[in-house]
């Protein structure tokens, strides 16, 4: 391992077990810091354009509180993902089932002892739905972006493995994801999909907020060959917790594209009742993905997560 790499996973290993001994109050707080700093000189540029296809403006036009509350939910995530494993998980699902609409979807789709799609956004805490799941369903297989370093991988799948998620990497498996999934869905499990963001390049064309963009087939392609119920589900914070609403299904019989193209107006929905909770750094829309002379996404993405580190160095100096 590069020491680059070993200094990075060492920064993670140390910010998590920080956050967890501090007590709730005190560990977000660190976390606002550095979202406060990331939202210094206007916040990431492609949060900004992202924020303003969500309103129909521009990306200078986008309130500045917009952007750093976004920066602060974004954080807020973080914080509780590093906190999961101290905290309760079956009291955390009965917050759920107090909190969430539509869950009598996922009930329905569990009756005929059937596995089912679940299809969300970047936004909220989708990892809390994935709690749920876990207490009151089952196993859930969720699909993992293969982080480098390969250490900082694998600690995010022990991470999720020990709230009892099954995790498949993207890429880099024995067998492909795919075909792993289609076996998960025809034993009655549920897999839980991320599907916003085209991470292959193979994506499917959508119309997004009123423009094109491209989002993964995984979802559709999925629900279609197997039979199973796409579910799009929408997570997002509440001052004092979570909201979470789990829609109808979507008809898939119109095919990938359509299914798609329905999935994609589901989500648009959820982040226009809630863009401060959508937790997307990242190029989306064609026209983003066409603009070289950006920033990349992944390079804003560091430099939050290095603000994130220095606070919780600056803590533990303190």
């Amino acid at each position: 391992m590069r020491m680059k790499d070993r200094a990075w996973d060492l920064a993670y290993a140390a910010g998590w077990w920080t956050v967890c001994a501090l007590p709730e109050k005190p560990a977000r707080r660190l976390f606002e810091m550095a979202a406060d700093r990331a939202a210094r000189n206007g916040g990431p540029i492609q949060l900004r354009r992202n924020l303003a296809r969500v309103l129909s403006t521009t990306p200078a036009q986008v309130p500045d509180e917009l952007v750093r509350a976004s920066l602060r939910s974004y954080a807020r995530y973080w914080c509780e993902a590093f906190r999961l494993p101290s905290m309760d998980p079956l009291r955390l699902a009965e917050t759920i089932d107090s909190a969430a609409t539509g869950l009598e979807h996922i009930h329905e789709a569990v009756a005929p002892g059937r596995g089912a799609v679940l299809a969300l956004p970047h936004s909220g805490n989708w990892d809390l739905a994935g709690v749920w799941i876990v207490q009151r369903i089952g196993t859930p297989t969720v699909v993992a972006e293969r982080l480098q370093p390969e250490s900082l991988f694998r600690r995010f799948v022990r991470f999720r493995e020990g709230l009892g998620f099954e995790i498949i990497p993207l890429t880099g498996g024995t067998v492909p994801p795919f075909e792993q999934l289609i076996a998960r869905i025809r034993e009655g499990r549920f897999v839980g999909l991320l599907g916003e963001r085209d991470l292959t390049g193979a994506g499917v064309p959508v119309t997004f907020f009123g423009e094109p963009a491209c989002m993964p087939a995984g979802p559709a392609k999925l629900a279609i060959d197997t039979g199973a119920p796409l579910l799009p589900v929408h997570c997002w914070f509440t001052p004092g917790g979570w909201g979470f609403h789990i829609d109808a299904p979507i008809d898939t019989a119109g095919g990938v594209e359509a299914t798609t193209q329905l999935l994609a107006d589901r989500f648009a929905a959820g982040i226009a009742a809630h863009p401060a909770d959508w937790h997307m750094l990242q190029s989306v829309w064609t026209a983003d993905r066409r603009d070289r002379t950006q920033t990349p996404g992944r390079q804003r993405r560091r430099r939050f997560t290095r603000q994130a580190s220095w606070t919780v160095r600056r803590s533990r100096q303190r």
